[in-house]
């Protein structure tokens, strides 16, 4: 009989402890993805034309990644990042994601989160001229996602826009043309109400935005707003750029006013290079030109911020390379997910470098471009911080020649640059 209360004593003793342990909440993860952003476009980067205090606010305040690299192109960079793969392993057609792949909102669904995605979508497949395209690639609600607020779900451009009177589509509500609104406030509303309701759960949240692509439009913040809204002009590229710092700040403010900020980490990245059209001043002179759709720096390069108080330690500055396969292993494995095993991954979590704990480096990131859009040419590179090797054999020093415009001659490599172009020639070969 003793030996029975005793049970009953230690149970009630440790069964608290338990049920605390079981019920702690697992921290939220919010990634925002900009369409056409490249790094220079911020002025935590360096900007002189851009004013970004949100996003600059936070990189002084968590992490900034001064290598980070994306496919050229939206879409291919969009499968990347949702996967955690190459290219050259799923990319079918462009306005894909193929229903053959499993994606982050897959895994966080299985994790337990309840998740949700915003902005643009173009994964579809929404191409009515070609029928190896239409209705190939995931809807939202097959790609993992519990809610949506989108553009371009299963419309095309051409049936409405994006920003003033956009073509909305909402679960349960289909493609609505919503008059007098402006799309990216549409989409961070939808988000605002999300982390509202789910504030007691853990919760997913992407959101790829549709700013800053072009039409290069007014934002409501732009004193051309009460005129002609959709009147095309390069300077209002600044506007939109302000106006996608203003929608993060919303974002950051939903999260303080519901004590959620240190139980989320947030992730600010861009799909690809900054739009062709737009040329950048930095705060140093030099001058750069925004190069979308090409495999180059000004192509690929692309902000990164990492933002979670109390976890990740303030002005943080990290030189170690990210590309967007590294993005889904990082949220799965913050979320307590499974990676799955049916197939090949690329990417490697860069957790335990936002916690500040021992991290093996990429000693390197890969790109396999053939978007099977526009007049962009098959090309593959692998690269580290300063050099770059493409698989027809131009080898550049980047660091010293950001426009790849001297080609490195084999011939002439000393001993410590040939074990650099071995190393990613030894990719390149891997890769195939």
């Amino acid at each position: 009989m003793y030996k029975f209360y005793s049970l009953l004593i230690i149970l009630a003793v440790f069964s608290p402890l338990a049920t605390a342990q079981e019920t702690v909440k697992k921290p939220n993860v919010i990634l925002i993805m900009a369409d056409d952003l490249g790094y220079e476009a911020l002025s935590t980067y360096g900007s002189a034309d851009y004013k970004t205090p949100v996003l600059d606010e936070l990189a002084a305040t968590g992490m900034k990644f001064n290598h980070c690299y994306s496919q050229p192109l939206c879409t291919p960079s969009r499968v990347q990042i949702m996967t955690g793969r190459y290219n050259h392993r799923n990319y079918k057609n462009f306005g894909v994601l193929p229903k053959t792949e499993t994606t982050f909102g897959h895994l966080m669904q299985k994790a337990g989160y309840s998740t949700a995605v915003a902005g643009k979508w173009q994964l579809y497949g929404a191409d009515t001229k070609h029928a190896q395209v239409k209705g190939h690639g995931f809807r939202p609600e097959e790609a993992g996602f519990d809610d949506y607020c989108l553009w371009q779900v299963d419309k095309l451009k051409a049936d409405g826009e994006r920003y003033a009177d956009p073509l909305i589509d909402r679960k349960g509500k289909g493609p609505v043309s919503m008059k007098g609104a402006y799309g990216p406030e549409v989409f961070t509303d939808f988000i605002l109400e999300f982390i509202e309701e789910k504030k007691d759960s853990p919760f997913f949240v992407y959101y790829p935005m549709v700013l800053t692509h072009d039409p290069f439009v007014p934002t409501p913040d732009s004193p051309e707003w009460s005129g002609n809204r959709n009147k095309t002009h390069n300077k209002h590229f600044a506007d939109m750029v302000a106006y996608m710092d203003k929608c993060v700040g919303r974002i950051t403010e939903k999260l303080d006013e519901l004590g959620l900020r240190e139980d989320t980490l947030f992730i600010f990245t861009g799909d690809n290079g900054t739009d062709r059209d737009i040329t950048s001043t930095m705060t140093d002179g030099r001058i750069i030109k925004g190069n979308k759709g090409y495999p180059d720096d000004g192509g690929t390069h692309v902000p990164l911020i990492a933002h979670w108080p109390g976890v990740i330690e303030k002005g943080q500055l990290s030189d170690h390379l990210i590309d967007f396969s590294d993005f889904l292993p990082t949220i799965v494995e913050l979320g307590g997910g499974t990676l799955p095993s049916d197939r090949e991954l690329d990417g490697r979590s860069f957790l335990n470098l936002l916690k500040g704990q021992a991290y093996t480096p990429r000693e390197w990131v890969f790109c396999h471009y053939n978007p099977r859009w526009g007049r962009f040419l098959e090309t593959r590179f692998a690269r580290d911080q300063r050099y770059k090797l493409y698989g027809d054999g131009r080898f550049y020093d980047v660091e010293n020649d950001v426009l790849e415009s001297k080609p490195l001659a084999k011939a002439t490599l000393d001993t410590d640059t040939m074990k650099v172009y071995q190393k990613l020639q030894g990719v390149l070969d891997e890769m195939l």
